[in-house]
């Protein structure tokens, strides 16, 4: 399953056209202006500088933002991101994101079997599903013991 972060970017600034202020970047993807600052100050963004050392962000900027937070929905964390930015090793990026991309497998694994427990409470007849025989099989199953008798 393949997932499309779309943004809908029009550029524009009375400023200096194809860029935007901190403020309108931030906007454009529902932050604080601070997590901007945050990020450059950790080595994830280089914004260009404008009169008066205002930050301007353009479109690579825009997809760079994209990139770290799609990496942070991921479980990525910053430091990893970074590293994979300025990586100039190709194996480093790939064994970067080989182990990522186990750990995210295996939470989606868990996040799954949560979900089918879930859902088998929800279809249970039971008043109290904890009394349920199949609820108890799989709760059981989860946690590697034998259901109760």
């Amino acid at each position: 399953m393949r997932t499309t972060l779309l943004l809908n970017v029009d550029v524009k600034s009375t400023a200096n056209p194809g860029s935007m202020s901190i403020g309108e970047t931030a906007r454009l993807f529902g932050l604080a202006p601070h997590v901007l600052r945050h990020w450059e100050s950790v080595g994830l963004l280089s914004p260009s500088r404008a009169v008066a050392g205002r930050r301007r962000y353009g479109p690579d900027h825009l997809y760079q933002i994209a990139v770290i937070l799609r990496a942070k929905e991921a479980g990525i964390a910053l430091d990893d991101i970074r590293q994979m930015f300025v990586a100039q090793n190709p194996t480093q990026r790939t064994a970067t994101l080989r182990r990522h991309r186990a750990d995210l497998a295996k939470r989606i694994a868990q996040a799954q079997a949560s979900l089918e427990l879930i859902d088998c409470a929800l279809a249970c007849e039971h008043d109290d599903i904890t009394g349920c025989p199949h609820f108890q099989e799989m709760v059981a199953e989860r946690i590697g013991l034998a259901p109760p008798v």
